[in-house]
């Protein structure tokens, strides 16, 4: 089944790259651009590891479930990865890897499966 797009992939590359800009130049990215591409990457992670087994959060601006496995329908899941905006644009993009973000409690990720080194970066 194809993922189910939100966000348009050329306004998600779009506001990708204006994060990149303002986090290689060290400025502040509005708000709209920054929930933009957090939510086009939560839909590219998806596309490119689909299934129901990790469920990825980034508050407050959205959630996905990824990777192939048993599929989780009630209550906690027990594979969760959650982390912050900026946080997590940086690991979708290849700024920081899983490891240093694991390393540095940058992520929080529990259960077996919740790891998602193999399938980031997406960019």
């Amino acid at each position: 089944m194809a993922t189910r797009r939100r966000i348009d992939p050329l306004d998600g590359a779009a506001a990708v790259r204006r994060w990149l800009d303002g986090a290689i130049d060290g400025g502040d990215v509005d708000r709209p651009t920054v929930a933009t591409a957090v939510r086009y990457t939560l839909e590219e992670l998806a596309a490119r590891a689909p299934g129901h087994t990790v469920e990825v959060r980034v508050p407050p601006f959205g959630v996905t479930q990824c990777l192939a496995g048993p599929r989780h329908t009630r209550g906690t899941p027990p594979n969760v990865v959650e982390t912050d905006a900026e946080t997590w644009l940086a690991l979708a993009t290849g700024r920081l890897s899983w490891a240093d973000a694991r390393a540095t409690a940058r992520v929080l990720a529990s259960g077996d499966r919740a790891d998602l080194a193999d399938v980031l970066p997406l960019t």
